[in-house]
């Protein structure tokens, strides 16, 4: 939702501390404000203020641009009424904040009353009005059939424990939990997230011991929290998530998509919707198909290949799977495989074993299955990252076979691409959040998901690439600074801007950008190699390089280079590519697929040597067939 003039906002506890800033913060953004609280005297100062600030962008009014109502909020006559007098000012109800709260007066240690004036009312405050005003919020916008978000205050305590008081923590706790629970609702266009900060300097957070608030890095600052509600706002992406502020770290959504992988379990009738569909039972298959094959070594990856028209022999062999190609996968090193680079022994050796089938990866329409196989339908869509994508069906063993949603380009590019990013920061950079991350090539097919997972997770940002096109698709993608070496020196950036260096490196491109990087890697520093583009072509091909001093910079700053190889972690394949498409389906992952369109086994080599031009933007794509493509609705 844009943050525009003329929207309304009805904002609880808005008389003081949190809920006063926000009321300002909106005012300021010309949009009009409902004041509900307790305190009559605060109340009307802060509508009085937001007034003012809302005469820069509206003028004549015949109805005032901020109110106050006074309301407990824990009276549910009062907030009903509150809401009603909101509707009759305003008409209409854009976004609702839930900030009132308050701490419990007695400590729990010491309570021996029935909870009534203490931990009853703290729990009534910051919980069960918090239910209360969001479901009226969400009927409201409900009935007018119009989007709206809706920001409960949660808290830090809400996410880890609170020994000083376990009311509020508990009360926090259920606001966090409840809210993360209302994500469907972004179906019908409301969404209902939950800000989390630790302490903000408010009367409230001035009741605890200053040493404390010390131990836990000092205040979190009011424009961090504003700028963190703000975010949820109008991030249409953002349905049932959690924001984490805090001094130490900065903004960070808890739980990570790995933590949240931990626990989320597709329901087994939806599982069975969307894996075990049939697209189509009725798929021809042919006498003779065609494919495209590696008949020589070399990094030039036109002259290694060519297209031969191979038949096609039913049955299947027990236990495998024919499946009709309709979307394979460009990848950069598809010139290691046609120079034989992939492959073990001399290059003799490698030649005898000509020829290969070429591309690694692919989705498509299962055509035909051999006896023995179980759990797979003819229909199902199904992905392959086995070599032989690059062809119009492809025979492998029904083990090798990963079920998916749809056979859509972007379901190849969560493969090789996607698959990479996920485990490869999972696994090899132990990707917590709070860090610096920087990913080279970062528009490229595996640096979209690398920048984005790194931003999921909770963590600031830098991405490297060449050109306009892919410097506004990095900033489309939440990236916080992208350095486009066409128009400034990565190097110079990396010393000004980031002097204490960087915590992770996602790299892909090798050679001087590897000796870029690492010398900009942090103590304790963890830098990825998932590839080296930079060295795959040339007469060489890939030839080895020297990275002179590599072990004694390590030692010097305790740092980690691991290197990546995605054949290595099969195991890890399915269940990162469903977290992939979960991401994807409820819009948190954006996947950009290369505009320029190459269409059939024909366009392969061409569409490959477009990826090495470094004029691509997103996910190269082969469509192997078109009339499939055009039948299958997106996922």
């Amino acid at each position: 939702m844009e943050l525009k003039p003329g929207l309304s906002a009805f904002v609880t506890g808005g008389a003081s501390g949190i809920g006063r800033a926000l009321c300002i913060a909106l005012a300021q953004k010309g949009i009009f404000v409902t004041v509900v609280d307790f305190s009559s005297e605060r109340g009307e100062e802060v509508a009085s203020l937001s007034q003012k600030e809302n005469l820069k962008f509206h003028s004549g009014l015949k109805f005032p641009s901020a109110i106050f109502i006074k309301c407990d909020v824990s009276n549910k006559e009062e907030v009903a009424a509150a809401f009603e007098k909101h509707l009759e000012v305003y008409g209409s109800l854009d976004i609702c904040i839930n900030s009132a709260g308050i701490a419990t007066t007695i400590p729990f240690s010491k309570d021996q009353t029935d909870g009534s004036k203490s931990w009853r009312h703290a729990i009534n405050v910051n919980l069960v009005a918090v239910i209360d005003c969001t479901q009226r919020a969400i009927k409201i916008m409900e009935d007018a059939k119009r989007h709206g978000v809706i920001i409960n205050l949660g808290s830090a305590s809400g996410l880890y424990p609170m020994i000083t008081d376990p009311i509020y923590s508990a009360s926090k706790g259920g606001v966090v939990m409840f809210s993360r629970s209302l994500s469907t609702y972004k179906r019908k266009g409301i969404r209902v997230n939950v800000l989390c900060p630790e302490f903000i300097q408010t009367d409230m957070a001035e009741k605890v011991g200053s040493k404390f608030i010390e131990r836990m890095g000092g205040y979190v600052s009011m424009d961090t929290l504003i700028q963190g509600a703000f975010e949820l706002i109008s991030d249409e992406s953002k349905a049932g998530a959690c924001l984490w502020i805090t001094k130490r770290r900065g903004m960070e959504y808890w739980p990570t998509p790995n933590e949240e992988a931990k626990y989320l379990i597709t329901p087994s009738r939806l599982k069975k919707k969307i894996f075990s569909s049939v697209v189509s039972s009725n798929i021809h298959i042919p006498q003779s198909f065609d494919k495209l094959i590696v008949h020589t070594l070399s990094s030039n990856f036109r002259s290694a290949t060519s297209i031969v028209h191979a038949p096609l022999k039913l049955p299947i062999r027990p236990n495998h799977v024919l499946l009709k190609i309709i979307y394979a996968g460009v990848n950069a090193s598809d010139v290691n495989f046609s120079s034989g680079s992939y492959f073990s022994g001399t290059k003799q050796e490698i030649s005898s074993r000509l020829p290969f089938d070429a591309g690694f990866e692919g989705v498509g329409l299962i055509a035909a299955i051999g006896e023995g196989v179980k759990n797979l339908k003819v229909g199902t869509p199904a992905a392959i990252m086995t070599f032989g994508a690059y062809a119009e069906f492809a025979m492998v063993p029904s083990k090798h076979i990963l079920p998916v949603a749809r056979p859509d380009p972007e379901v190849v590019a969560m493969l090789t691409s996607g698959l990479t990013a996920s485990i490869a920061l999972e696994k090899s950079a132990q990707m917590e959040s709070g860090k610096t991350v920087l990913v080279t090539a970062a528009a490229g097919g595996t640096g979209q998901f690398a920048v984005q997972l790194a931003k999921l997770a909770g963590n600031k940002v830098v991405a490297t690439c060449g050109g306009k096109d892919k410097a506004k698709l990095l900033r489309d993608l939440g990236v916080d600074r992208v350095i486009d070496y066409k128009e400034e020196s990565i190097k110079n950036v990396l010393k000004k801007e980031f002097p204490k260096g960087v915590d992770i490196v996602y790299e892909s491109v090798g050679g001087d950008m590897f000796d870029l990087c690492f010398n900009a890697l942090a103590v304790y520093g963890r830098m990825v190699v998932i590839g080296m583009i930079s060295q795959y072509q040339g007469e060489d091909g890939w030839k080895p390089r020297n990275y002179t001093g590599l072990c004694e910079k390590i030692l010097a700053k305790s740092q980690t280079l691991a290197g990546f190889f995605l054949v290595q972690y099969p195991h890890l394949w399915q269940q990162h590519l469903d977290n992939l498409v979960h991401l994807f389906s409820v819009g948190r992952l954006k996947v950009a697929i290369d505009p320029k369109s190459f269409v059939g086994v024909q366009s392969v080599a061409d569409a490959v040597e477009y990826l090495h031009s470094g004029k691509s933007v997103g996910k190269v794509v082969v469509c192997i067939d078109p009339s499939f493509s055009q039948q299958t609705a997106k996922l």
